[in-house]
This record gives C-alpha cells, structure tokens and sequence, in this order.
C-alpha cells in the first residue's frame, strides 16, 4: 500500500546575514513535524530554502565590495550549515536564484499579467528603504514605517500591480469554509479583521529602482518584486511547470498539507499567497500555522541591544538534542517564548540529565549489576505495575493527537510524564532493597524490565525531536523493536538479550557558575575581535524576510537617522541646563505603569528620584550600578503618581529602542557634562 504523501515547508530565510536561534527554531519545529509525520507512515517532503533577491541584498553586496551572487551564495552556506548542524532532515533546500525557479516565476509574471490580474501603474506614496515597501500617509504610524518603525521618504516609481481585490471574496469564502485553514485561531481573525473584510488594496510586484531580481522578461527595466519570487519557492521546489510540463512530484505533493512561517508573515501566506494559488488555478495550501517568537529575555533579540543567541553557540555548550529540546519545548502554541542561557541550564540539568538521562543510567546499571546486563521478563506482576504499563502503551496515542494539533511542546511534555512515572516507579519498587532477597529475584527482574520497556516506549516517541538521544537510549537497550507504528501494546522488548556493559551519559549536569563564565569570555572574546559592544553578526529576524523588514527590530549597524530639526537655540538657552554624571543605586517597576521605572541617582552627595518610560528597555536589576547622563534642574513632575526629579538621557533609533546614554569612561557621580 502506498504512503500517503505529506509536503511541509519552512518560510525561506532572507539572506541578510546569520540567522539567530530565534530564526532557527523555525526549522527545529518544521524538522520536528517531517520526522514525526515520517514515524506515523508517511510519505513526506520537507522543503526549506533561502531568499536571495532585493535592494537590500544590492546594498549590502555593493557595501561588502562583492556581487549580490557571491554574497548570497555565502550568506545561504551558512543558513544551511546551521540547518544541517541542528540536524534538520529536509528533503529539499531551494534557493530563489536556482535557475529553474527564476525561469517559473517569470512564466508565472507573464500568465498573470496576459490574463488581466497584473497591469502597469505608478506607485507613489511613503517609501520605506529597509522595507522595500510603499505605503499610504494613514499606514504611517507616527509618520514611519508601520513595520520597522525606520523614517519613510516620498517617492514615485513604475511598477506592476496585482489586483487583489479581484480574488478577496473567494478567499474570504474560503478561509470561511477551511475554518483549519490558518492557526493558530488568533491569527486567522487578525486577517479576516485587519485586512480582508476592510478591503484589499492591490499590489506592487514590481521594482524599477535596482536590479537584483528576476528580470520581467517583457519589460526587462522591471524586476520581479518578492510576493511573486519568494511565495512561488512552494511550488517551484515540487518541480511545477506552468507551461503543463511539471515534474510527477508536484502532483504527488501538492497542495501543501503545512506551511510553517512565523506570526509577523501570515499576512503574506494567508492573503498574497492564495490569491495568486486563485489567479494560476491551482488549489490551495491545506494549512498555513503562524508560529509565535522565540524573545530573549522577553524582547526580540537584537545586535543592538546585545542580546542574540546563536545556535552553533548553544550546541557547543549543551549539545544538538539540548538545543532541540529547549526550543521545542519551551516554545507555547500560541504565546512567545522565551530563551535566556540561565533557563538553558536549568533546563538541561532538571529535565534532561535528572529525569532522562539519570533514569537511563540507573536502570542499566541495575539490569547489569543485578542481572550481568541480559534482559529477562519472568512476568511477576503486583497492581503497581499497571498504572506504568498503562500509561506507557497511552503514550504514542497522546503523542500523536498533540501532534495532529501542531501542540509540539505539549507532545514533548507527554514523553517526559511517561519518563517520570518511571522515574517514580522506581521509588514505588525499590529494586536495590528487591535485590537484598533471593526469593524477589524474579521480581526484581520484572521490575527492571518494566522499566526498560517504559524508557523504550518513550524513546521511540523521542525520535522525532531528540533524534540522537533517543537513538542512543535505543541502542543501549539493544533492541531493534524502534517502530513508532507498532506501539500498540507493552512488552515488545526483546528477552535473552543484553544491553550495554557500559551506559553513556547522555547529558551531563552542568555547574551554572562555570558556565556562565564561559559564556562572558565568548562575549568579551568577540568584543576584542570586532570592536563592538556585542558581537555577532546581523540577522534577519522571523527566519523569512519576505517583507523584506529586519523584524528583530535593531538598526542596521550603518544606518542614519534624520529627525525634525528643531528651532535653534543660544548658548545661554543651553546653560540653562544642567548635565551631571549620576549612578543608579537601586531601581523598581512602577506598579501602576506597563512602561515606567523609578530609578534612585545618585548624584554628588544627593539621592535624585527619577521615573523613565524605559520598562520596554531595560530591567530594574539592569539598570542598578550604570553611570548614567542626566538633566537634573528640570522642574519636578508626577509621572502615574509618582515623584520624577529628573530626566535621563536616552538615544533612540528609527524602531523606538532606547540606549541609556553613558560616560565613555568611568566618571564620579556628580561629575557636569559640558
């Protein structure tokens, strides 16, 4: 009988620079998804890719002194270095410069523009470099971009335009009737709410103003603009042919049964993408999941606040699988989460070397302390036993209704209840005291059978996740029953046997102290490399660029920004003001306000109270020992109730982060800024 066929895409990953964890996580989960689905019996195809065209890639080549190939084509090495060192097991890994992808998208421009859905207009509005994205006077949000936040200019360009609109009632019709359609809930009534049922605008396809695109081979000055070239990956990978001459595989695979993107481009995959499935007359995706952010410390991580992680950094320190499940897990359905290196340990030293990797380990070296290593089941039973068994032929069934709901984490935590009533059967039997008594032995050896078939049910259900550990754990049990499909009832595995003389640990307890130690002389090592204050190199943010926004919201390393100037001033306005040095002494949230913190300064031999809308920015335990600039003669206010006597000073970029102002060098409290 044959399998049934299952295609599953990632977001291509924009080839602005290296992809941090946040970016990467994408691909765990999709990796995750491919291998289960594979476990159940199917049939699958995982696609992932890379996203290779536009203006910013034009300007960063030119900055670089490179052409836009060669920096893509280094760029997109690194992407897929760190897909493969996750040990992702995608089956295709597309690029937009493939030359067969660049052929399609232009048949599929020239078929939308021959059958009316694109025609020839102008484009004038507010242009937003970074972006490459026009927008209208009411999208502006307090004058600038309403997805970077960066200043916007005016500009009038030709283009082609999509006629959305033309398809909005079906789609609407259709997301109506495929309620599964896009997921989480939250996100198709954002795009039904926001977008669809206010009306669709039509929209730009093509560019003019540089040229690292795919040419309109008809009006060769135009190149195609990213909804078209990125979007269209899903179908180009499978082989499609406009022209009828597709590859077998595009029948076999399409439509898609999951497309994984990130929530900030739902916009894209659920509105753009179909109506142009419409506008070819091919059917659409079955499902399209936004998934939510991975947040360092609660804000999206960014080069200029200091705060990416990177998974080749995380894998040294705590392996692949460490890294695997950290993401996978920590990661809620529908809410961000959160990564910080504390929480990694943590999590490594509770779940994964005490509840996994010390159950393995005791209950081998029993089986060969108390039994020379071979597996026997001579089926003494007593009633404890039955709740382990039960819940561990459950098991692969929970797994498997979490998966059909995309609910990874919670599938995950499904294998670690079945690793901790294990855990606690062991409590429950006693086997050290079993094996006091001769007359228990045959006890004894259920015991421990029982467990080692428990740890077995469990690291097949693992394999989809933790794809190295559970193989380990299999091979140290020596068995060959590793079929999720056939675990339908306890007792599978073999007897007479022997599991290894000599178990593996499979993760290490880790010192938290020498760590993080660790982890700061990576961090000053870069800084003394490059010269920065945090090191790293720039990344796209959601893993997919196709709005072609940094979406970790930090400001490009060269950008500038131009501000309103305001009326001028004298000398004796300026004196006016007075500029000290002051230190942080202590600093609290502002009960009352979601944005303030009350901060004491000291300043000389005087303790100022000063309030500041930074909560966004900074943590009160940040804030605690930073010399900061402050304006101390400016008139006393109450800010939610609370007395401010001051005012520290902030830079702030295009996207509204805020930087604390500081002294270059170590200055006293009190010290004037003139």
């Amino acid at each position: 009988m044959a399998k049934k066929p299952y295609y599953i895409t990632t977001a291509i990953a924009y080839t602005s620079g290296k992809p941090h964890i946040g970016n990467t996580y994408e691909a765990v989960l999709a990796d995750s998804i491919a291998r289960f689905k594979r476990m159940q019996g199917y049939d699958v195809r995982f696609q992932t890719g890379t996203d290779e065209h536009g203006q910013k890639i034009e300007i960063k080549a030119q900055e670089a002194g490179v052409t836009p190939k060669e920096f893509v084509d280094k760029v997109s090495g690194e992407i897929r270095s760190i897909w493969d060192l996750m040990n992702t097991s995608y089956d295709k890994f597309i690029r937009t410069t493939d030359e067969d992808h660049e052929k399609q998208v232009q048949k599929i421009f020239k078929k939308l523009y021959d059958q009316g859905d694109i025609y020839k207009g102008y484009y004038e509005g507010k242009y937003c470099t970074p972006c490459e994205s026009f927008f209208t006077e009411s999208q502006l949000v307090d004058g600038k971009c309403p997805d970077c936040g960066r200043e916007v200019i005016d500009a009038r360009e030709e283009a082609y335009f999509f006629k959305l609109s033309k398809y909005a009632d079906r789609l609407i019709e259709y997301i109506n009737e495929h309620p599964d359609f896009i997921q989480p809930e939250s996100r198709k009534n954002e795009m039904m709410n926001n977008f669809l049922l206010p009306g669709l605008q039509d929209l730009c396809v093509s560019r003019t103003s540089f040229s690292w695109g795919i040419p309109v081979d008809f009006d060769p000055k135009h190149v195609v603009y990213v909804w078209i070239d990125a979007l269209s990956n899903y179908i180009t990978g499978l082989g499609y042919d406009l022209d009828g001459d597709s590859d077998p595989m595009f029948e076999k695979y399409w439509p898609a049964d999951l497309h994984l993107i990130g929530k900030d481009i739902i916009r894209f995959h659920t509105i753009y993408w179909p109506i142009m499935l419409m506008a070819l007359g091919l059917p659409l995706p079955k499902k399209v999941f936004g998934h939510p952010w991975l947040l360092m410390d609660g804000g999206k991580m960014s080069k200029s606040k200091g705060n990416i992680i990177y998974a080749d950094d995380l894998v040294d320190f705590f392996g692949v699988d460490a890294v695997r499940y950290f993401v996978l897990h920590e990661m809620p359905f529908d809410n961000d989460g959160s990564i910080t290196w504390d929480l990694m340990i943590e999590r490594v030293n509770s779940d994964l070397a005490n509840i996994l990797g010390n159950l393995v380990n005791r209950t081998i070296s029993m089986n060969n302390k108390y039994f020379g290593g071979v597996i026997s089941n001579p089926g003494v039973s007593e009633p404890v036993d039955e709740e382990l068994k039960s819940l561990a032929v459950d098991t692969p069934r929970r797994v498997a209704a979490k998966m059909d709901k995309l609910r990874v984490a919670d599938a995950i935590t499904e294998i670690f209840t079945l690793l901790r009533r294990c855990n606690k059967y062991i409590d429950e039997t006693t086997p050290w005291i079993l094996a006091k008594d001769e007359a228990k032995k045959d006890r004894l050896a259920t015991v421990l059978y029982n467990l080692m078939e428990g740890i077995r049910i469990a690291a097949v259900c693992l394999e989809a996740f933790l794809p190295e550990t559970a193989e380990k754990i299999l091979d140290q049990l020596n068995t060959q029953q590793r079929s999720y499909e056939e675990q339908t009832s306890f007792g599978l595995l073999e007897t007479g046997g022997k599991v290894v003389e000599k178990t593996e640990i499979l993760f290490a307890r880790l010192d938290p102290k020498e760590v993080m130690a660790k982890v700061e002389a990576m961090h000053e090592a870069r800084r003394a490399a490059d010269g920065s204050q945090n090191g790293g190199t720039d990344a796209s943010g959601s893993g997919d660029a196709l709005d072609r926004t940094q979406k970790d919201g930090s400001a490009e390393d060269d950008a500038v920004i131009d501000i309103e100037a305001k009326p001028e001033i004298t000398y004796d306005d300026f004196a006016k003001l007075q500029f000290q040095v002051g230190e942080i002494i202590a600093c609290e949230a502002v009960k009352k306000s979601k944005k303030l913190l009350c901060s004491q300064v000291k300043i000389g031999s005087q303790v100022k109270q000063i309030v500041s809308g930074i909560k966004a920015h900074y943590t009160p335990e940040e804030m605690v020992g930073k010399k900061v600039m402050v304006v101390v003669n400016l008139k006393p206010a109450k800010l939610a109730g609370v007395l401010s006597e001051g005012m520290l000073l902030c830079a702030e970029d295009a996207q509204g982060n805020l930087s604390l102002m500081v002294p270059e060098k170590n200055m006293p409290a009190g010290a004037e800024i003139c």
